[in-house]
């Protein structure tokens, strides 16, 4: 992938610490004394003015005062709010109320403020509450509770009332249905003293067809705002629109770079001529933090681009939160400068803080994109805002705030330096506190507002990271009028917080590496959205490539080999990776009888001692990621993003048994008992155990086996799946670098039917540790029960049907990434994919549509690259049996779609991912390893129904569910007889330690892998009772004192 030089200007601090960088942008910000003291004298002013004023605002300021995030009734609006509107039946809307509306203490909040709107929505709620408060115990049969609620006012009037309430308080967040409504709005008297930017409600396109419904409203849009005769022409300052760019594409991201700039480059330049053309400004939207790098590039061919030689107009928005923030504003001043431009720019603070933490942490990197603290963010605003003042020229700054300090630093700022700008608020919030800003004695400054324009049903992802940011505890416009809090510490100077903080990073919000506390540490991941670490990686993985791999017993002694065969790339069959030599059944049991020898030393040596050996191994794994990345991507056709994450997930399986080995292993188990006796217990290793892997995660899996096995104490015999074994030998080579004994630890390729057939017949073997099918899993456990010896043990993982569960409150386009991730990625080669897509039967033709118009957008092809989203499957058998099942299921279905195979497939074993419905559960009678996705419909009433329709395929490994309402969420976990379920988010991708992984029933035999109780299954317990009193009498009881 070709680097650009944006990455390299930009990106170093992407994820820099954060104490030095906070630090540097302080000394920015700070004013001198006399200039400190006007800005709080002015903030204060600010502060009272509104206060005394207090109720002149906008409703929808007192509604988020008065039902903020820190209440419970709150957070049940917010849910309302964004799920109420969309559903389209009685059944899961009166499921929803009952859910929700219930557990709310409504009383509570009337009469506390002035506001009719407040009032009336909180007495219409307090009512509504009393009356469902009847019985919501039995949430299975929400019919018959809302039936008793229409027994004292009518179901259609309790629902309406409901669904009534979320549209006015939509109407509050939106500035019309359409540009012409919200235009008309902007001319009432008020309304007249600002600007305004129309933002199109809507967010990411997932479909082609989405693509270009946006593009049209943004056309439309343009149209619509062009300047008449009474508005102003001057382009900054006439009203504006605001685009998103994940709205013009649907796979707006950076693994995408090539095709987006291609594509969505020139449907931005579009909208940039048209603006220009009708004298309208254009700003850019900030997005993700994943997304900057690319956004940039493509802001970049605009302002290279003819249409802005003589355009004002353009600009984007900047999020003062994101650590690159400085650097961006570097290079947009030194970019237009250079081409002669002038750039609106919107400095903001950032909507999508808490989802930017949690990704860093889920992925890995070695710190966050944003500030972990509010006051971090507050200073970088300055320093930001500063440097815009700076480029006077170059910028025309827009600074959109709600807080009195920011506000009155800008103003003090900028006038000082006699330059203009203007300020922005969101539609609906800070009227009360710009009502001073825009026009009186105060000040008067220009201002724009932010103005969603939209159905209510394309208002949710906007209404939620609005009710997210401006309802929270630390929220400024809660603080504003918040009358128990002193002026003084509503307006405090960022600047000073951080001069006087200890720590400037949030103490409670541990680096990703910490996340798991000091006992084990997370994972590093990679960023690959960062084009200068993707070029690193592809570099790295070349040089690994450039090896001819081989892979061979690893025993002691002697070993006879059944032959060396040939590796081959399974997206190109023309391609041999490398070769691995086979062991044999004689070569089994020699290193069967090693290793039992063996055994004794190495479960003396103690869970402590053990446990270094495996850390240390987690260590070397993280250094050769690069080794291990490439054996996956050429040997078992894995992306880049799957191979990074089994690296990461085998690392993970090292160190957390490493931790339960520390805890659990080492040292006795104190029990009570009488006195005079004293009685321990001890876990051991039960002797020899046997692994055999699977090739989907030829990585994680096998070293999971194998790292569980040694942690107890166990000597292990390992054998890798026939495909791959390649990637195992790597591991076990690190294994043995890192301190495991060779004899303790025995590596033997091979077919499974001498192989594996071999350890499980072995009476040196103790016990197998297997994950596969769970044929497979039955021939062993006959073959171990068929010894003459000791009965062995059997820890076995098997397939699934797994199913995701729909109803009609879910979200249809979180349903199909969560349903496409979960059924396509690995190219459905996981235990855990989704297999049955069962969808409540109102909303299924919408899922349906949206999943089409997505699996279009999907690349098959290389695993080598990084814009490759599903690779091969494993092999030709694989192929040819998820071609005759397409085959067969696709004969007649009512419904299918499937992914067009490129040209460039030919070479390799692929197979086009598809999606096909059938009429019922029963009719999948097997689990179809692959990326195919079976989907059933299903009526509301009948939701128990189905649950137990799918306990009834006697498979039991994972279980998705897409709802809004909590306790239905809850209930179907209770009914379903499965080892993991996963509400509101994919199936895949379970984390060592975190979900802990398997199943019951024909998906094995658990305990779960990664999980607390693992280890104890490749144990033996042993209790020690010892009379201490036996000679000379109890000593300890003797020698009590009387008191």
């Amino acid at each position: 992938m070709r680097q650009s030089g944006i990455a390299t200007a930009i990106n170093s601090s992407w994820l820099a610490p954060e104490e030095p960088l906070v630090r540097a942008l302080a000394d920015r910000a700070r004013l001198d004394q006399e200039t400190r003291a006007r800005v709080a004298a002015r903030a204060l002013d600010l502060v009272h003015r509104v206060r005394a004023d207090q109720g002149s605002g906008s409703p929808l300021d007192a509604f988020l005062r008065e039902y903020s995030l820190a209440s419970r009734e709150g957070v049940i609006l917010m849910c309302l709010a964004e799920a109420l509107l969309r559903i389209p039946d009685a059944e899961t809307a009166d499921r929803l109320i009952a859910d929700k509306v219930s557990a709310g203490d409504w009383a509570d909040h009337l009469g506390d403020s002035e506001s009719l709107f407040v009032n009336a929505s909180t007495w219409g709620l307090m009512l509504t509450g009393r009356v469902i408060q009847v019985e919501t115990a039995t949430l299975g049969s929400a019919r018959n509770w809302f039936g008793r609620l229409a027994s004292r006012i009518s179901e259609p009037v309790a629902r309406a009332a409901l669904r009534q309430s979320m549209k006015i308080l939509g109407h509050q967040f939106v500035m019309g249905r359409s540009v012409a409504e919200a235009l008309a709005r902007a001319s009432g008297k008020r309304e007249r003293a600002y600007r305004y930017s129309f933002d199109m409600l809507g967010e990411s396109a997932l479909t082609a067809e989405d693509a270009e419904r946006y593009l049209d409203k943004y056309r439309a849009a343009i149209r619509e705002i062009t300047p008449t005769a009474a508005r102003p022409h001057k382009v900054e300052e006439a009203d504006s629109i605001s685009v998103k760019l994940s709205a013009l594409h649907p796979r707006y991201e950076f693994a995408q770079r090539e095709r987006v700039l291609a594509e969505l480059g020139p449907r931005l330049l579009e909208l940039a001529r048209k603006a220009r053309d009708a004298g309208v400004g254009l700003t850019v939207d900030a997005e993700e933090a994943d997304r900057l790098e690319l956004s940039l590039e493509l802001i970049d061919q605009v302002l290279t681009d003819e249409v802005t030689r003589d355009y004002d107009g353009f600009g984007l928005a900047i999020q003062a939160y994101q650590k690159r923030a400085p650097k961006v504003i570097d290079w947009l001043v030194d970019r237009a400068g250079a081409q002669k431009r002038r750039l609106c720019v919107r400095l903001v603070k950032g909507a999508y803080w808490d989802s930017e933490v949690k990704r860093a942490q889920e992925r890995g990197l070695s710190s966050y994109p944003v500030y972990t603290r509010k006051a971090n963010t507050d200073v970088a605003y300055l320093a930001c805002a500063r440097r815009l003042a700076a480029a006077r020229g170059v910028v025309h700054a827009q600074l959109a705030t709600h807080n009195a300090h920011t506000v009155a630093w800008v103003a003090e700022h900028f006038t000082a330096a006699g330059v203009p700008f203007e300020f922005q608020r969101l539609h609906g919030m800070g009227e009360e506190l710009y009502a001073h800003v825009v026009g009186g004695e105060w000040g008067n400054f220009p201002c724009r507002v932010y103005a969603p324009v939209g159905a209510h049903a394309d208002l949710l992802p906007y209404l939620v990271r609005r009710l997210l940011e401006n309802g929270a505890n630390t929220s400024f416009v809660n603080r504003l009028v918040d009358a128990s809090l002193p002026p003084e510490s509503v307006v405090a100077d960022p600047v000073a917080d951080v001069d006087a903080a200890t720590q400037v990073a949030h103490p409670r919000i541990p680096l990703p590496a910490d996340l798991y506390g000091a006992e084990r540490r997370n994972s590093p991941g990679a960023n690959l959205a960062d084009g200068e670490e993707v070029a690193a990686l592809h570099a790295a993985c070349a040089r690994e490539q450039a090896e001819h791999w081989h892979a061979e017993p690893l025993t002691v002694g002697d070993f006879t080999v059944a032959g060396t065969h040939g590796i081959v790339n399974p997206a190109n069959e023309r391609e041999t990776v490398g070769v691995v030599t086979h062991a044999t059944a004689e070569t089994v049991a020699r290193a069967a009888a090693a290793a039992r020898a063996a055994h004794p030393g190495w479960d003396a040596l103690g869970g402590a001692a053990r446990a270094a050996i495996l850390e240390r191994a987690a260590d070397l794994l993280a250094q050769e990621r690069p080794s291990l990345v490439a054996r996956c991507i050429r040997e078992a056709g894995k992306s880049i993003p799957d191979s990074i994450a089994e690296v990461r997930e085998a690392e993970d399986f090292l160190r957390y048994y490493a931790l339960r080995a520390r805890a659990e292993f080492e040292g006795d188990v104190l029990l009570p008992g009488p006195t005079g006796e004293r009685n321990v217990l001890r876990l051991r290793g039960r002797g020899v155990f046997g692994c055999i892997s699977p090739w989907n995660f030829p990585v994680a899996i096998f070293t999971g086996q194998v790292a569980a096995a040694l942690a107890a104490g166990n000597a292990v015999l390992a054998k890798p799946a026939e495909q791959t074994p390649l990637c195992a030998a790597r591991v076990i080579e690190l294994l043995h670098l890192a301190g495991v004994p060779r004899e303790v630890l025995h590596f033997l390729p091979g077919r499974g039917s001498v192989v594996g057939a071999a350890m499980s017949r072995s009476e040196d073997i103790a016990g197998v540790c297997f994950t596969g099918s769970t044929d497979t899993a039955r021939i062993i456990e006959r073959s171990m029960a068929a010894r003459s010896g000791a009965i062995g043990t059997l820890i076995a993982e098997t397939g699934g049907l797994n199913a995701m569960i729909v109803d009609s409150s879910a979200l249809a386009e979180q349903v199909v990434l969560d349903a496409v991730a979960s059924g396509f990625n690995s190219a459905g080669q996981r235990c855990s994919a989704l297999r049955l897509l069962i969808v409540q039967e109102e909303v299924a033709p919408r899922v349906l549509e949206l999943l089409a118009g997505y699996m279009d957008e999907l690349v098959v092809g290389d695993p080598a690259l990084l814009a490759t989203d599903v690779g091969p499957v494993i092999d030709r058998e694989a192929l040819a049996m998820l071609e005759a099942h397409a085959q067969k299921v696709t004969a007649g279905a009512r419904w299918s779609h499937r992914v067009r195979l490129p040209d460039a497939c030919a070479a390799g074993r692929f197979f086009a991912p598809l999606a096909v419905e059938i009429a019922h559960i029963e009719d999948l009678e097997r689990e179809v390893f692959g990326p195919i996705v079976h989907i059933v419909r299903y009526e509301a009433a009948k939701l128990d129904a189905v649950v137990d329709a799918v306990n009834a395929r006697g498979f039991g490994l994972t279980l998705g569910v897409q709802t809004r309402i909590d306790s239905l969420a809850q209930h179907i976990a209770r009914r379903a007889r499965v080892g993991n379920v996963y509400v509101n988010r994919n199936m895949i991708g379970a984390v060592v330690g975190v979900q802990p992984f398997g199943g019951c029933g024909l998906s094995g035999t658990g305990p779960k892998a990664g999980g607390p109780h693992y280890l104890h299954r490749f144990a033996t317990e042993q209790t020690i009772t010892v009379n201490t009193a036996a000679v000379g009498g109890n000593a300890t009881l003797l020698s009590l004192s009387e008191k």
